[in-house]
């Protein structure tokens, strides 16, 4: 095992790892300049932390010849690809893992060049902390500023600014100082940013791991001790419960879960919850896992939670919690990293991945562009690679959401091309748009395509088809039933697939009693099979029904809750 820390645990192997699961962990990534040091940090954290096996040291030693006048080149720990150690830049995102006795932590090294700047987002989309480099012979620069940025809009709360190469200015005291009032006048700007300044060599590895004595005057703590110290994963575990179903498990008529991973906050059985979009309230019943019940589940945890009432939920829904409900909308306003070669298109039909929901999405307006350099909002009319802007989506169906700075999971989203089914944008929700947008020239309002939320608040539900497997009989009582609750509903035997594709997208509920195939043609074409709004019931459960009121259950995703609206939610 060489230098792993795994040596210097004592106890059995056991107890070793009921050590190591008792462990929190902090995901942190590091930013800056080109040429700051900060793959040579992290390579000197994993060194110092005797993280680094000997076969992967020998193999670093022999690469430094020629480098460092001899000494060991710690950035090539981290910088894997040819191309990185060749031109001695990062340029793609490198995770490594390591841990102490007091914490477990992995990094994220990602690049300083301004080219990258989606790669150093993707490093910290998932990261709690990130640590911005600043060399002290150079002072902050604007990719400093730029990072510390973008660590506050992905909403990382801690900041850490290693002031680095503090021998290579005689360890002085006042370059030090006068970096840290140039660089908090800049994060003033940042209300939510806790930052911490620490002078460091990561070449010599002064403040790295242990405190420096070339640097007597800094009375704060080491890196590496600052790192065991700041608390971590506290904001998701006291937000609001949310729990975006993955899947539904059903291995027999006896059990019905709802599988996924706890997105925030906590739960326990006999919490009241609500069920989006529908709204249908219950109880949870139970919390099942592999291992067995538990009685209480938090953030993180993958679990399938199981309900008193038989509701019916797919994936793509939310499980919440009743006394704290997220916002639910058809039209966002949401920052966006641009990720794609090709730019960003004004009204291009994209695909939206929130939480376990897939759905179609318009983008309708770029507000403004972020100057990466400045940080002044420019207008644009697109957003090339590597671009941040604020822009407005609106969505095919309602999405459940809090805002990013609430909670990083449910606040966030990426576009999918759908020609290329390439990732081209991350998002972060701001808010919702509760009107549609306005002329900005004339002073009226400019003519729309009527949204989804105007049709589901005239009519009170979405459009959809329902297929009877050739009951007839059945599909005129339940068009009278919905008829008589006020819905636009149409019961035909699906002679025209031209005519029930027009009805579903004007918003109509079609009950067709045609062959399945037939209806699922239909519902396709009417772009319904995304939407989730198609309702082919077998012919076993419509057999089983014993009244028109079971129809009606069965029927409830097509009805919002009474208290939904465009602009206010539910």
């Amino acid at each position: 095992m060489g230098r792993s820390s795994v040596l210097e645990a004592p106890g059995s192997f056991e107890e070793f790892l009921a050590r190591e699961q008792s462990k929190d962990l902090l995901r942190f990534t590091t930013a800056g300049s080109v040429d700051d040091g900060k793959s040579t940090l992290i390579g000197r954290l994993l060194y110092d932390s005797r993280s680094v096996y000997d076969d992967q040291l020998e193999s670093v030693t022999k690469a430094s010849v020629g480098r460092n006048a001899g000494a060991i080149d710690f950035s090539l720990l981290t910088d894997g690809l040819r191309a990185e150690r060749e031109q001695g830049i990062t340029i793609d995102v490198a995770y490594r893992y390591f841990a102490t006795p007091k914490r477990k932590f992995i990094i994220a090294d990602t690049p300083g060049h301004e080219q990258y700047t989606r790669n150093m987002v993707t490093g910290a989309s998932t990261s709690e902390l990130s640590i911005v480099l600043v060399d002290a012979r150079k002072g902050v620069l604007p990719q400093s500023r730029r990072h510390a940025y973008i660590s506050s809009l992905l909403g990382l709360e801690h900041v850490v600014v290693a002031i680095n190469k503090m021998d290579l200015v005689d360890y002085s005291r006042e370059v030090f100082d006068q970096i840290e009032v140039d660089f908090r006048r800049f994060l003033a700007r940042f209300q939510s940013i806790e930052p911490y300044f620490v002078p460091i060599s990561a070449l010599v590895g002064d403040n790295v791991v242990a405190s420096s004595a070339n640097m007597p005057w800094f009375k704060g703590p080491a890196l590496l001790d600052y790192l065991e110290r700041v608390p971590v994963g506290k904001r998701i575990e006291q937000a609001a419960f949310r729990f975006p179903v993955q899947r539904v498990v059903r291995p027999n008529h006896e059990f019905r879960g709802y599988a996924g991973t706890i997105a925030s906050g906590h739960v326990q059985p006999g919490d009241a919850i609500t069920i989006l979009p529908s709204g249908r309230k219950s109880h949870v019943a139970s919390i099942v896992t592999f291992d067995g019940d538990l009685d209480d589940a938090h953030a993180g945890q993958s679990v399938t939670i199981t309900l008193e009432h038989e509701i019916d939920i797919a994936r793509g829904d939310m499980i919440v919690s009743s006394d704290s409900l997220p916002e639910t909308a058809t039209a966002v306003e949401a920052t966006v990293v641009w990720l794609n070669e090709a730019p960003a298109e004004l009204n291009k039909r994209y695909r939206l991945k929130h939480t376990t929901s897939l759905q179609y999405a318009d983008l309708k307006s770029i507000e403004y562009r972020l100057n990466i350099n400045t940080l002044d909002r420019e207008p644009s009319a697109s957003l090339e690679m590597n671009a941040i802007g604020l822009v407005r989506i609106e969505t095919a169906r309602p999405i459940s959401f809090d805002s990013y700075q609430k909670n990083r999971i449910t606040g966030s989203f990426i576009l999918i091309d759908p020609a290329t089914n390439g990732t081209v944008a991350a998002g972060m929700i701001m808010r919702r748009v509760p009107m549609p947008a306005t002329g900005k020239h004339s002073g009226k309002p400019e003519p729309t395509p009527v949204t989804f939320g105007e049709r589901l608040s005239r009519q009170g539900h979405i459009g959809a088809v329902i297929q009877l497997g050739g009951r007839a009989d059945l599909a005129w009582r339940l068009e009278r039933a919905l008829f008589e609750r006020g819905c636009t509903v149409l019961a035909f035997d699906s002679e025209s697939e031209e005519i029930a594709n027009t009805l579903v997208r004007l918003g109509a509920i079609v009950i067709l009693t045609g062959p399945p195939e037939q209806v699922f043609s239909i519902a396709t074409a009417a772009g319904v099979v995304d939407s989730g709004t198609l309702a082919a019931l077998p012919d076993s459960s419509i057999e089983a029904l014993q009244s028109i009121e079971g129809l009606l259950e069965l029927t409830q995703i097509l009805l919002p809750p009474p208290a939904w609206s465009e602009s206010g939610g539910i």
